[in-house]
């Protein structure tokens, strides 16, 4: 494999994993969060999809996130199903691009944000992307446990 193959995998084994830990949370306690805090759950699911769709911004415009609102600015929150439906011609079109660079492109694009001091390689900031995903699975994962609920098997 090569290294764009190896991002897209990664990609789509979070999401996978994901998916599963974002259907088993139960309807009733899709807005439960720890303390005032915290996200709610579907609010956590958001923020994964429409985090994507902005780091999408981001990749394309080499750094800059285009500050405009996102497709989910005015969505009301339905269920998670309706999040997750929502989201996949979103999710579609980031793994076309994630999928068009070539493995010169990973290495040679640069990411540049000057606000947060962050200069990444392409390879290097998707893969960022992709930690950002699989961090709130963990945190979701322990929201489940805090409310004594069987934890999907995302470990297969």
């Amino acid at each position: 494999m090569d290294a764009r193959e190896i991002i897209s995998l990664n990609f789509n084994e979070i999401r996978r994993r994901s998916m599963k830990l974002w259907l088993g949370i139960p309807e009733d306690r899709c807005h439960w969060k720890p303390d005032a805090g915290a996200m709610t759950c579907i609010e956590m699911v958001r923020h994964v999809l429409e985090s994507q769709y902005i780091y999408q911004q981001i990749i394309k415009n080499r750094g800059d996130k285009n500050n405009g609102p996102t497709p989910w600015h005015d969505q009301p929150y339905v269920s998670i199903q309706q999040e997750i439906w929502f989201s996949l011609p979103y999710q579609s079109a980031f793994m076309q691009m994630v999928n068009s660079f070539s493995d010169n492109e990973l290495e040679e694009i640069e990411i540049i944000r000057p606000a947060l001091n962050q200069r990444r390689k392409l390879g290097d900031y998707l893969l960022r992307v992709a930690y950002h995903e699989a961090v709130h699975a963990g945190q979701l994962l322990s929201y489940l446990r805090n409310l004594d609920i069987d934890r999907p098997k995302i470990w297969d």
